[in-house]
């Protein structure tokens, strides 16, 4: 078939990225929370030796003064604090009292555990005593777990505030972005590029500008040449049809050739057809005024126009009711239709065209073989190479009036077989009063 959109279901719509500005924000913060992790870690394993080896520190200390006093006073010789211990074994004893993961440690300075609590022991000797100094440390790490708690809920306090005041500045940096977005949009003869622009920006800017106007350049000179050549056309095409038209009325040519020049006069108001449709192309085709046109008449019309060559002409089957009408342009509206109905009856032979009203949408169905799966969504492309050849401009005036027009046209195959193109006119469908 003529080339056409779409299938019958939609492609989802694409997962939207988050903005610049939140990911700007978030990548701020991000940083700032790995940062802080980063040198939290270091400081912890920093803050952890250093105390472990001042505890060792004071343990060395607190022994070699121990072992000192029991020389001269074995009472005084104990530690003053609740979280360690001494133990003496004199030479030769069994050690009783001494707790054996205790007992069994060589001199030096030692990390132990008993279950799941933590010692730092020193051993020592002398010539007469093995002593056992042993501290728990279980204060020590209480302190630095609360260290690092806090610690913690700082680094997530300040990766929201830096979250928060990423996304204010980087609101700042992108205003500007912004701005030229809504530029760009709002409307062709606005200037893009301002003062006070960042480089970066003004030369997103300054392309943009020279990318609009080179368009711009192009499309004006693509609806000039169409609009010269629809106008050059006129007058050739209006000469043929006068020509043809009086050798039809001779009374004494032959019944071939009164035959010729009748599709001589058909193809020249096909021409002329398409040439207008060009020129309203090129002027892309918004609508100059509307008004209530009643849509069956027009299909019957229409349909008429299109078969007055065949005999006998192929059936047109309506369910249109006849109070229907549309809110539209009449050169479109027609346009529209004229091309859905031609394309229908290229592809149904001698067979029906049906035409049908549902909720707001009109169906044309031809009764062909419908269309192919590789041309469903290339349907309403401009000279669209197919497998069945190339297509013409037909559907693709057909959406590109339906979209300045404000309506949807699409295409798919019927269940009942053959191809079927619905355009919804929307609130533009109406009642006659």
């Amino acid at each position: 078939m003529d080339s056409a959109t779409s299938s019958s279901s939609p492609d989802p719509a694409p997962r939207r990225a988050h903005s610049m500005r939140f990911r700007v924000a978030v990548s701020l913060a991000a940083l700032a929370l790995m940062v802080i992790v980063v040198q939290s870690i270091v400081m912890f394993r920093l803050l952890d030796r250093k105390e472990e080896e001042f505890i060792d520190q004071q343990l060395s200390e607190q022994i070699e003064h121990s072992m000192a006093l029991w020389q001269k006073s074995p009472d005084a010789a104990f530690p003053n604090t609740p979280s360690m211990w001494l133990y003496r074994i004199g030479k030769g004893e069994a050690g009783h009292g001494v707790p054996p993961f205790l007992a069994r440690l060589p001199v030096g300075n030692h990390e132990t555990y008993l279950g799941s609590k933590e010692y730092h022991v020193a051993v020592r000797e002398d010539d007469n005593a093995r002593y056992i100094l042993a501290y728990d440390v279980e204060d020590h790490e209480s302190r630095l777990d609360s260290l690092i708690a806090v610690n913690l809920i700082a680094a997530v306090g300040l990766a929201l505030f830096t979250l928060l005041a990423g996304y204010l500045v980087a609101g700042r940096l992108t205003r500007q972005l912004e701005s030229l977005a809504s530029r760009l949009d709002a409307s062709e003869s606005q200037l893009l590029v301002e003062p006070g622009m960042s480089d970066e920006l003004l030369a997103v800017a300054s392309t943009l500008e020279r990318y609009r106007l080179r368009q711009a350049t192009a499309i004006e000179r693509e609806r000039a040449f169409a609009a010269n050549l629809s106008h050059e056309l006129r007058t050739p095409l209006t000469g043929i049809r006068t020509d043809a038209e009086l050798m039809a009325g001779l009374p004494a040519l032959p019944t071939l050739a009164q035959r010729r020049a009748q599709r001589i006069i058909a193809s020249v108001d096909r021409i002329t057809r398409l040439s207008s449709s060009l020129l309203l192309l090129a002027r892309e085709g918004t609508p100059v005024v509307k008004e209530k046109v009643a849509l069956r008449a027009l299909l019957e019309s229409l349909w008429q126009e299109l078969t007055a060559e065949q005999t006998p002409a192929p059936p047109l089957v309506l369910a249109v009711p006849e109070a229907l009408a549309v809110q539209a342009d009449p050169a479109l509206l027609a346009l529209v239709l004229r091309n859905l109905l031609d394309n229908a009856l290229r592809y149904s032979g001698t067979g029906p065209v049906h035409c049908q009203i549902a909720d707001t949408r009109l169906v044309v169905r031809d009764s062909g073989p419908g269309f192919t799966e590789a041309d469903l969504s290339r349907v309403f492309d401009r000279f669209y190479v197919g497998e069945r050849g190339m297509h013409g401009l037909g559907l693709a005036l057909v959406r590109h009036a339906c979209e300045s027009s404000g309506w949807q046209v699409t295409a798919a195959n019927a269940a009942e077989g053959g191809g079927e193109l619905t355009v919804d006119f929307g609130p533009a469908c109406l009642l006659l009063n």
